[in-house]
């Protein structure tokens, strides 16, 4: 049986998309956090002859992004310059890339992410699947006010003139953050709504997406843990199934998507960690991406999730994986299971 086909504990189980109280990150606030340290620290490591990027890994990952700010803020007011931008100057490359996105705020971080990703030459669907799918709704929030700020332009606006067809449609719904966030469960509706889904995909020919999106993109976690318990009482298959056999391209993928993060979150990004290293080469903001967002939230659960998926612990398959200062970032965030 597969981590996604396995609904009886579903119901029960806690979920990273409503919890607000962030106990299963990695990273944790410094007990005896003293700004000034770090910051002549950091202009040591800067300032002096060649980087030396030890102390900048020692600095940057054991704080919390909190902490990371008051640092930020107290290094321009010494130095007059900013910490990023230095970092920019005195760095290259995925390591360089990392170290920026710790000592950016999160909402504007995942605001960058999105903005590349619709930007970039051609669109990268697969990353604003991954950030629209598992973020909650005040993650959305502080994302949106991020991209408003930086383009000027809602993300909505931008999304619709980016993203075509039910796929953007989709998409659209999720980045307006308006998920009932109701920890209330309506078994009746729970059961409706599987049935609105049965008949829209498996039951007729042709399906209807517009049934799926709307009820996946709007209803709760919890009303939707019903949904598709309720579902698989109908249809032999799991709802996962369903679309899988249904549906095809983007719209699938997001769907896919929205479904196992309504089950997992943590499992769900332990999965794309792996397909970002799996094959020929590594898929690093991919990697980047996942390890710094979830560092403070849930990645020691994706940690757990990963062992239990493909038997080995991340952080092993890092080591394989990435080297040089870059590699020793992503290890210091993931931390070694006891």
């Amino acid at each position: 049986m597969s981590v996604w086909g396995d609904l009886d504990l579903l119901l029960d189980s806690p979920s990273s998309l409503t919890v607000t109280s962030n106990t299963k990150g990695t990273v944790k606030d410094k007990a005896n956090f003293k700004v000034e340290e770090d910051v002549s620290a950091l202009r040591k490591a800067i300032e002096g002859l060649g980087t030396t990027e030890k102390t900048l890994i020692e600095v940057l990952t054991q704080r919390s992004n909190a902490q990371r700010q008051l640092i930020a803020k107290a290094y321009e007011k010494a130095t007059g310059r900013k910490l990023i931008a230095d970092l920019e100057g005195d760095t290259h490359g995925d390591f360089e890339d990392v170290l920026v996105a710790l000592v950016t705020l999160p909402g504007v971080y995942d605001s960058q992410e999105v903005i590349r990703a619709i930007k970039g030459a051609g669109t990268t669907e697969s990353t604003l699947t991954e950030i629209f799918a598992s973020r909650s709704n005040s993650q959305i929030k502080a994302l949106s006010e991020a991209y408003l700020a930086e383009t000027g332009k809602s993300v909505v606006h931008d999304l619709q003139s980016e993203v075509a067809g039910d796929y953007g449609k989709a998409l659209v719904i999720l980045a307006e953050g308006k998920r009932d966030e109701s920890t209330n469960v309506d078994a009746a509706k729970a059961k409706a709504d599987a049935k609105v889904l049965y008949e829209a995909g498996e039951k007729k020919w042709g399906t209807d997406e517009g049934k799926f999106i709307d009820i996946l993109c709007h209803r709760s976690v919890p009303q939707l843990r019903q949904t598709l318990v309720e579902y698989k009482n109908i249809s032999k298959k799991t709802l996962q199934e369903a679309i899988e056999s249904e549906m095809s391209g983007d719209l699938e993928d997001l769907l896919v998507a929205v479904v196992k993060c309504v089950k997992n979150v943590p499992a769900y990004l332990a999965e794309r960690i792996f397909k970002s290293m799996k094959g020929a080469g590594t898929d690093e903001s991919t990697l980047t991406r996942i390890l710094v967002s979830r560092s403070e939230i849930d990645l020691l659960d994706i940690r757990a999730e990963y062992k239990k998926l493909f038997g080995y612990t991340l952080y092993s398959q890092l080591e394989g994986e990435v080297s040089g200062s870059y590699g020793d970032v992503l290890k210091r965030l993931c931390g070694q299971d006891n």
